[in-house]
Order: structure tokens, then C-alpha cells, then sequence
């Protein structure tokens, strides 16, 4: 059951003293005249007396109307609703009837007036629109919660569209490092090529069914990327990673989101004896990821698209609401990823 729905019910007996009393308010103004028309003490107890049991007669009513309508009728239409509480209202009224009838040798007999009838038309009404709203609210939440899903299933798909570029990109270029080192016939390097591959493609098949990773798990991966691009490029490619460890399981970043940028550096600059790469990776001040390298631009630009940058720039967009900063420079390209 909603939270709201829970709420008015748990004070439900307040709300119907509440309405008790407004329900019988006329007869409370009427209190006075009708005292001073008593003759003796007694038919004035009586008549207290009385109005006691009418207020708690109508109080009982509006707790087991307000009960009925919040439970069992919840998802009843409001044309039907009503009817139900006219045909409680109905039976409620005949059983006051006999029980206000006790006080007929006193003199008292409003209980057949108009008066009367309209209290029980408030009373179903009333219930009627608690009811009502209560199940309005209910249908609201039900609707906000569907669209809440959908959104939620659409961004999931969106962000698995764009990992699932990733991978293409990076298994051709893990094949090429294996041809390498079959070729040099160096089966230690390639065994543990190997295994490191096969971490790294685990955790690229992985990554279709998260959203948000640990820092930490990034990191790992990016430790094991670290053996196979030093392998492929020699001593000309090195990382310095520089991240608190206590900072590694607390902060979140969208999966993979190291990928794109590791093989951009490797995609744009020339990498060689005489233009040594070295990537940096640390937190500063504000939490933010930095990835930093050198630029040593290649002779003969490369041909792409841009979609590695674009597909993290869109991921963040997507699984955090916030923006990517890149800040190039004639030596250093920097990019800061904000991190959760």
C-alpha cells in the first residue's frame, strides 16, 4: 500500500473524530436553546447524554466507513464507491434509528429530522471523497512509477548501445598485440598476455549488465590494460596511477570509462624511442578523475569519428546528469571525469 494511503489510514481514528464533530456542529450550536428547553435536571442529562452517543455512533461510522473505503473499496470508481457508503450510510441510519429511539421518553426525538438525514449524506460523501482521492494519489504514484521504470529501462539500453562500441574497437587491437608476440615467439609474454586478456575481456562482458562501478574495480581493470598496452608498445608506454586507496571504494564512475580514453592517447599521438608516453592518472582536489598525457601529435592524423570521447561524454551525461571537462593544451591533453 502507498505510503500515503498508510498515513491516513493509521489516522484514520482522528480524522473521523474530526469529522464527528463538524458533522454534529449543528447540533452543538443548537446545545444552548436546546438545555433551556429542558424542564428538569434530568432531561438535561439526557439530552448530554444523547449527543454523547450520537457523536460516538458517528464516529464509529466514519472509522468503519474510512476503513472500507481505503481497503476494501480502494480501487473502486467513484460511482460505485458511492453507492456502496449510500447503502452503509443507509444501514447505519436504520440502526440509529433504534439505538436514538431509547431517548424518545425524554422528549428527544430530532433523530428523524432532516438534519439528521443530511448528517448521513455527509458522512457518505465524505468517506466517499477520502476514498476517492486516496485512490487518485494511488493510481499517480502507479503512473509516475511506470514512467520511472521506463525511463530507467530506456537509459539502460541507451548506456548498453554505447559500451557495446567500445568493445569492437579494443578486441581488434588485442589480436594485433598476440600476432605480435606469437610472431617473436616469446611464449611467457604471450601465456600471460593471455591471461591478463582474458581478465580484461571478462570484465569488458561484464560491464553490459552494470551501469556504475567502483572506482576501485576501474582501477583493477585498468592495472591489468596497463600489462597488454606496455607489451604491445615495449618501454615507449607507461602509467602512473596515483589514487587514495581510501577514496577507491567510495567514489563511482560509469563502467569502462577508462577504455575510450586510454586508446584515444594511443589513436592520436605518435608513440615511439623518441616520443615516450606517459599517462597519469589521479584525483585533484575537487574528486575529479584526471587522465593526463602528453601530446605528440602524429604525422599523418588519424582518421576517426571522435566516438571513444563522444561515448564517454554521453555515458556521464546519461548515468550521472553531469559534464566531462576536456582541456587541451600545446603539450598536455587533459581530461577530468566527475566522479559520484
Amino acid at each position: 500500500m502507498d505510503s500515503f494511503v498508510t498515513n491516513i489510514t493509521r489516522k484514520r481514528f482522528l480524522i473521523s473524530f474530526i469529522s464527528a464533530i463538524f458533522i454534529i456542529y449543528p447540533n452543538i450550536i443548537y446545545l444552548p436553546w436546546e438545555l433551556a428547553r429542558q424542564a428538569d435536571l434530568l432531561h438535561k442529562l439526557s439530552y448530554g447524554g444523547f449527543l454523547t452517543t450520537k457523536f460516538l455512533f458517528f464516529w464509529v461510522v466514519l472509522i468503519l466507513l474510512t476503513h472500507y473505503n481505503l481497503n476494501k473499496a480502494l480501487t473502486f470508481p467513484l460511482k460505485k464507491r458511492f453507492l456502496h457508503n449510500a447503502l452503509i450510510s443507509i444501514g447505519a441510519y436504520v440502526v440509529s434509528l433504534a439505538l436514538f429511539r431509547l431517548f424518545k421518553h425524554y422528549g428527544i426525538c430530532d433523530f428523524f429530522g432532516s438534519i439528521v438525514v443530511f448528517q448521513f449524506l455527509v458522512i457518505c460523501s465524505l468517506c466517499s471523497l477520502i476514498g476517492h482521492i486516496a485512490m487518485m494519489y494511488l493510481k499517480q504514484q502507479e503512473k509516475e512509477a511506470e514512467i520511472q521504470q521506463l525511463k530507467m529501462e530506456n537509459l539502460q539500453s541507451r548506456c548498453d548501445a554505447l559500451t557495446n562500441q567500445i568493445n569492437p574497437h579494443f578486441f581488434f587491437n588485442s589480436l594485433s598485440g598476440i600476432t605480435s608476440l606469437i610472431r617473436k615467439k616469446d611464449d611467457s609474454k604471450t601465456l600471460q598476455y593471455v591471461e591478463e586478456l582474458s581478465d580484461i575481456f571478462r570484465y569488458i562482458l561484464q560491464s553490459e549488465h552494470k551501469g556504475m562501478v567502483t572506482l576501485q574495480e576501474e582501477l583493477n581493470f585498468i592495472e591489468a590494460f596497463r600489462y597488454v598496452m606496455e607489451v604491445r608498445f615495449a618501454n615507449k608506454l607507461s602509467f602512473s596511477i596515483q589514487v587514495d586507496e581510501s577514496k577507491q571504494n567510495t567514489l563511482t564512475l560509469p563502467v569502462l570509462s577508462l577504455l575510450p580514453l586510454v586508446e584515444n592517447v594511443v589513436i592520436h599521438n605518435r608513440i615511439d624511442i623518441d616520443h615516450k608516453m606517459e599517462i597519469a592518472i589521479y584525483l585533484n582536489s575537487q574528486d575529479e578523475l584526471v587522465i593526463s598525457n602528453p601530446i605528440f601529435p602524429k604525422s599523418t592524423p588519424p582518421r576517426t569519428n571522435g566516438t571513444g570521447l563522444k561515448n564517454v561524454e554521453n555515458r556521464f551525461q546519461l548515468l550521472t546528469n553531469r559534464k566531462i571537462r576536456i582541456e587541451p593544451t600545446d603539450k598536455t591533453f587533459r581530461v577530468y571525469l566527475p566522479l559520484k
